[in-house]
């Protein structure tokens, strides 16, 4: 007989206990049980804060700034990586489209909640009011004079604002020039060239992993 939950809270508890249980289940042979190898955790049992807990924690001291993004998936993807690694905070500017949006919540799942955000209309304000505030910006770029990605070391107790740019343009040269520096990130291959959000990926958990070292 089918059980029918109505609290909706109690449904979820109850459906994440059966994703546990089914991940938990046990191999038998001939000879003995033996439970999976490296078996997969269910959602449940990942230490998730909540969006309460997200606002009040300590973020890592990056902001990220978004020129001229063109793709709403790539933003979304971008708030997604941006709730992992706990950035401060994400200027949207230009073009960039801002949440509420289905396209952009598609790829966020919910971290257009938890990360805080602003829409300015030009990029170049936004990079020198953060000066104004003793942030450092840095454009992800290919650019004479750029420091490799494997090189970079962020310096203790500053605050860092990585800029990403367009699809098909880049980082607009006018942020560039006001930039405190340029980060390009090694490629070997045929394109020199990836996709934004991949590129927001790779920075920031680099520069992450080194501010937590």
């Amino acid at each position: 007989m089918a059980i029918k939950i109505v609290n909706i809270e109690l449904e979820f508890k109850f459906k994440s206990f059966l994703m546990i249980y089914k991940n938990m289940y046990i191999f038998a042979t001939p000879n003995k049980l033996e439970m999976p190898k490296n078996r997969k955790l269910a959602n449940a049992e990942l230490p998730r804060l909540n969006v309460e807990e997200f606002v009040e924690a300590q973020k890592t001291p990056i902001i990220v700034v978004l020129d001229n993004v063109r793709s709403l998936n790539n933003i979304g993807s971008i708030f997604r990586t941006s709730d992992a690694f706990l950035i401060e905070k994400i200027y949207l500017c230009g073009i960039t489209a801002t949440p509420p949006h289905k396209d952009i919540h598609k790829t966020a799942l919910g971290a257009t909640e938890t990360v805080a955000w602003e829409y300015a209309e030009n990029c170049v304000e936004v990079v020198e009011k953060l000066q104004v505030e003793n942030v450092k910006v840095i454009s992800i770029e290919q650019a004479e004079n750029a420091i490799f990605l494997n090189d970079f070391k962020p310096e203790k107790g500053t605050t860092y604002a990585l800029v990403f740019g367009n699809e098909v343009r880049g980082v607009s040269q006018k942020v560039v020039n006001e930039s405190d520096a340029v980060i390009e990130i090694p490629q070997y291959g045929t394109k020199h060239s990836l996709n934004i959000a991949v590129s927001a990926g790779v920075v920031l958990w680099d520069v992450f992993s080194k501010m937590k070292a």
